[in-house]
């Protein structure tokens, strides 16, 4: 059966007063994956923390899981699982001694130890290591050590502290992967704390964005990317062109000419369009240089200058113009859209 989180009033305030985390009220729902984004020092690693039992909340805070009030109870009787961003494994005992560490610490019979480390073994891929020691693995091989050691007790929350943040790009995106289809698959309620927006993006069932110790907005990663709900959101989250232009008539107006926003107000405007929601159009009302093209495999990323006040970055599929030619932009319905106030 699967936990609920729920946080309520919980902040962190450190002796000398400085507050890490303000008092905050977050409701995680059972077998859900939450990912907890923002820059370093905006709190979500102390609120992860909170929930594991390593730290306690500022007085009048609470920490439930369920119906249970866990605010008093250490981490080791909380029934938690925690993946760090070191991994933290024990160097003396090999992968299957790691994996059934947690179950032996329980007093787990050793026929059922055996069989649960065998089971995470075989979830992880990772069959053949039992008997290896940890320094002779890859990253990636001890990113899944410690994942299985977290899920063997069968915990009633899992808690990730930047497990992928050591790896190179490749493996982090191939293991981004199967943790996004491994947690889908058990259904543990689970808090993922990261800075990197497509990990957020990926793994999240609803992403909070965090900034200076307050959730900013908590949603699905859609309406989290579409519909910010502050210019903080907006522009921490993916790219973003941030334009200022007067709408009239239905367009806004730029120094390199119009774009059409039937759905904006007249009068002056701070507007923001994400880089794939411009199109080619030789009929388009915006006219540009472009200054750099970036050919990406999928995509081409331009650098386009003279449009606005500022270079537009504009992002097309496939093979796109080369730097120096002269292009002309539209926006696809819905864009641009008004930037919210901070």
């Amino acid at each position: 059966m699967t936990t609920p989180v729920t946080l309520e009033r919980a902040g962190f305030t450190y002796p000398d007063g400085t507050r890490a985390l303000a008092p905050t009220d977050l409701a995680i729902r059972a077998g859900e994956t939450l990912a907890l984004l923002g820059p370093s020092g905006c709190g979500k690693t102390t609120a992860l923390r909170i929930v594991a039992g390593l730290a306690e909340p500022d007085p009048g805070g609470r920490v439930r899981f369920g119906a249970e009030d866990v605010t008093r109870i250490p981490i080791e009787r909380r029934n938690v699982g925690m993946v760090f961003q070191s991994y933290a494994l024990f160097p003396n005992l090999d992968v299957a001694g790691n994996v059934g560490y947690g179950l032996r610490v329980r007093g787990v019979p050793k026929p059922e130890r055996d069989r649960r480390v065998a089971q995470m073994l075989a979830m992880m891929r990772i069959e053949g290591l039992a008997d290896r020691r940890v320094d002779q693995l890859s990253g990636g091989q001890r990113q899944r050590v410690a994942l299985a050691r977290a899920l063997a007790p069968e915990p009633r929350v899992l808690l990730l502290d930047e497990p992928l943040a050591a790896l190179d790009a490749k493996l982090r995106e191939t293991l981004r992967t199967e943790l996004a289809a491994l947690l889908r698959g058990l259904g543990v309620t689970a808090v993922f704390v990261t800075h990197d927006q497509a990990e957020a993006m990926a793994l999240g069932d609803r992403v909070a964005v965090m900034r200076a110790g307050r959730i900013e907005q908590i949603d699905v990663p859609e309406a989290i990317y579409h519909r910010p709900a502050s210019r903080f959101v907006a522009e921490f989250v993916g790219t973003l062109n941030v334009l200022a232009g007067r709408i009239e008539g239905g367009m806004l107006r730029l120094p390199g000419g119009t774009l059409a926003a039937p759905d904006l107000p007249e009068g002056e405007a701070l507007v923001g369009i994400r880089p794939e929601q411009f199109v080619l159009d030789p009929e388009g009302g915006l006219a540009g240089r472009v200054a750099s093209a970036f050919f990406l495999g999928d995509r081409t990323r331009l650098v386009v200058e003279e449009a606005a006040e500022v270079p537009l970055t504009v992002e097309l599929a496939g093979a796109g113009p080369r730097a120096g030619e002269r292009i002309r932009l539209a926006a696809r319905p819905g864009a641009p859209w008004r930037l919210p106030a901070d």
